[in-house]
Formats: C-alpha cells, structure tokens, sequence
C-alpha cells in the first residue's frame, strides 16, 4: 500500500489524523479527544481548510499515552497526572543538563524531580496493588472450584468425602 499523501506544505514525515490513527490502533475520534483533555498537545491554529498534521515526535507521544493507559490500566485524569508528572520530570532533566547550574539549583532540582516520581510510584503502585488483590481473589476462587470438581468427582466414584490434595513442599535444593 503506498504511503499516503499529504499537502505539498506538509513537513516530511508528518502524518493526517487518519493515518496516525491506523499506526496505533486507535480512532481519530480518541485522538481528538485526548487532546481536548490534554493527553495530547493542543495542535496550532491552522488556515481554514486545511488538515491538522501530525509529527514523528507527537506520535511517538500518542503511542507513549496508549501504552501506559494499556499497561496500568488507569482512568484517564490519572494519566494526564501520571504524563504532567514524566514532562515536569523532563523538563528538570534538561535544567539539570545545563553546566551553569550551581549545587543548591541541582539540589532544588533533583528534590523537585523526586516529588515528581514519587506521585507517579504512588499511581503504579495503587494499580499494582488492585492487581494483586484481583490474583488472591480469583486464586482463593480457583481452590474453591477445584474442591467443588474434586467433590463432584468423588460423589460419582463413590468416593465421597473426597481424598485431600496432598499439599506441595518444596524441598531444599
């Protein structure tokens, strides 16, 4: 399939909201959205007319915010506090990159950039959390409807009460 076209002002490499939306796996509907509620940049005005187009760079952004929202499975308000987070984080980054910066500045900086991270643990941390409570339940659900087979089984045998499953150990290696 050929590439798509674009206007002859296009930059290279940028991309309609069509086929931005196919490279991943979204609409262009989702697209707009989250930038109206700041997930994505606002883009430039532009004349009327003409299509909003889309850089390497602001797809590369796109497929980071559907990554995340896949992965930890958050609302989206604790995704736009989890990337407000990563771009304040960014921005300390390229401070701290600056060789004029004195010690206290670095200090104030690296201190700023730890509150940044530390909200974003405290959000993965709390998803993480509701995961491992969804594992204990379905586990403790799986025990109760294996006693339930082992019952029935034994019930059909003529076994009943079923035999106990002999506990695992494991063994010093």
């Amino acid at each position: 399939m050929p590439p798509p076209e674009t206007p002859k002002t296009a930059r290279p490499g940028s991309l309609r909201i069509g086929d931005v939306a196919r490279l991943v796996h979204t609409t262009p509907r989702t697209i707009r959205y989250y930038e109206e509620i700041g997930l994505l940049p606002v883009p430039a005005a532009r004349p009327s007319g003409s299509h909003r187009l889309y850089s390497q760079a602001e797809v590369e952004r796109l497929r980071e915010v559907m990554r995340l929202k896949d992965l930890l499975g958050v609302s989206l308000e604790e995704l736009k506090t989890l990337l407000t987070a990563e771009e304040a984080r960014a921005e300390v980054r390229a401070q701290l990159r600056r060789e004029d910066v004195d010690p206290e500045r670095r200090r104030e900086l690296l201190a700023e950039a730890l509150g940044h991270i530390d909200r974003q643990l405290e959000l993965v941390r709390r998803r993480a959390a509701e995961l491992g409570n969804l594992e204990q339940e379905l586990c403790e659900t799986r025990k109760r409807v294996r006693r339930k087979i082992r019952g029935l089984d034994a019930a059909s045998e003529g076994t009943f009460p079923p035999a106990e499953e002999p506990s695992r150990q494991v063994l010093p290696g």
